[in-house]
């Protein structure tokens, strides 16, 4: 009992923390944001370390991988493992949508929206892979940029043979620095998330009630038990029971600073640390968890589906037939896997969901409100999906026995 105690300690204190941050937050409502700014704090660290987190991370996992197949093989598997998830929560959402329609008995008033600006996709691509100046690559806006950049360093250290090594390692090095400066920066999070929650409670607590009330009462209870039951599912084929007991036993944290900054990107030191300690190999954890965090949200494929049912009822459509749910399907894996990384991608996925049904543009701002307001629960389940693809991707590329070998690693 006293072990579990120990090993749980931290999220129990995080948990508690927002806990009693969402309990300040309901009783004195939006008194409670004057406590914003020590959240704030918190948020702000998290996202001043991610950009270099991020390069050194992807780039020292590049540069000391020992083979171009291997690197090749960890790329591809991970494909493979954020198409099939997502394919996986766009269905059960579609499920869900069936079953308890999310348009039904809301009146909403259609606007049309002020600005629905027609974005060229080849201009975004552009944008998405390259940026038009070296100083550009340190804004968290362009982390595809940033990734992209970040490969290509570390393909380079690897090819420049024993010129290379010292390099490697001063990229190495900087991934070590970063990681352990999370570790330091996770000492405030118990204040830092506390006070968050009590702000953003007492501040919103109340604009779920209403026409989108429905909405978000279908997608909190489908994103909880897909948290539970699918990632617990994932977890399973991942490393067995003991795959189950180490992902739950290091997720939380993760999990709740996801919830409180709203954020893959800004969860990505914590999600590192988290997967670190579940065992999965440098490489690969320093890998897919940076490029899950920009292109693997299996929370906007659960949204993306709940918002085309919505707007279905809300324009008298009948939503059925598996033509229909064929491309739901489809529109909400390219949604959450392709555009996700896209700057503007988000949009770019609603105006998708518009232009592809026909729908006027007034839709175009009642899909962004849901968004909105299902945005914590989403991004609770991107950022942790990534931890347990990881872990996928690390049993399929290490075999079942992945978890010893990570722990007799750590006795080494």
């Amino acid at each position: 009992m006293k072990d579990a105690l120990k090993a749980y300690r931290f999220p129990i204190i995080l948990l508690s923390s927002i806990i009693l941050g969402s309990a300040i937050g309901l009783i004195f409502g939006e008194k409670a944001a004057v406590l914003k700014p020590l959240g704030d704090l918190f948020l702000n660290l998290l996202f001043t370390i991610v950009v270099p987190l991020v390069f050194f991370s992807i780039a020292s996992a590049i540069a000391n991988i020992e083979s171009m197949k291997r690197l090749g093989n960890i790329l591809g598997s991970m494909m493979v493992v954020f198409v099939a998830t997502g394919i996986i929560s766009s269905i059960l959402m579609l499920i869900a949508v069936i079953l308890i329609p999310p348009a039904q008995g809301v009146h909403i008033t259609l606007t049309e929206p002020e600005n629905a600006e027609k974005l060229s996709l080849a201009d975004q691509l552009v944008k998405t892979f390259t940026v038009s100046d070296f100083v550009n690559i340190f804004s968290r806006e362009n982390m595809l940029a940033l990734i992209v950049f970040s490969v290509l360093v570390g393909l380079a250290a690897g090819l420049s043979g024993e010129k290379g090594k010292a390099f490697a390692k001063f990229l190495d090095s900087g991934s070590e620095v970063f990681v352990r400066l999370t570790q330091i920066i996770m000492y405030y999070a118990p204040v830092g998330l506390g006070a968050y929650f009590s702000s953003l409670i007492g501040t919103f607590g109340a604009q779920l009630l209403g026409d989108y009330a429905r909405a978000f009462l279908i997608y909190f209870p489908v994103s909880i038990f897909y948290f539970l039951v699918g990632f617990t599912l994932y977890a399973f084929l991942a490393g067995g029971k003991k795959g189950v007991v180490t992902f739950w036993k290091h997720i939380l944290s993760p999990a709740a600073t996801a919830l409180a900054t709203g954020s893959s990107i800004g969860t990505l030191p914590i999600n590192l640390e988290a997967a670190r300690k579940i065992g999965v190999p440098k490489d690969i954890r320093e890998t897919v968890l940076p490029i899950g965090a920009t292109i693997h949200m299996d929370g906007s494929c659960l949204s993306a589906i709940l918002k085309i049912a919505f707007v279905f009822g809300i324009f008298n459509m009948d939503f059925s037939g598996w033509d229909t749910f064929l491309t739901a399907i489809g529109v909400a894996v390219l949604s959450g896997v392709v555009m996700s990384g896209i700057p503007g991608g988000g949009f770019m996925g609603e105006m998708l969901i518009v232009s592809l049904y026909g729908f006027p543009p007034a839709a175009l701002p009642i899909i962004s409100a849901i968004g909105v307001v299902v945005d914590a629960p989403a991004t609770m389940i991107n950022s942790t999906g990534d931890t347990v693809a990881g872990m996928l991707v690390t049993r399929h590329l290490e075999g079942k026995d992945w978890m010893e070998k990570a722990e007799e690693a750590e006795l080494v």
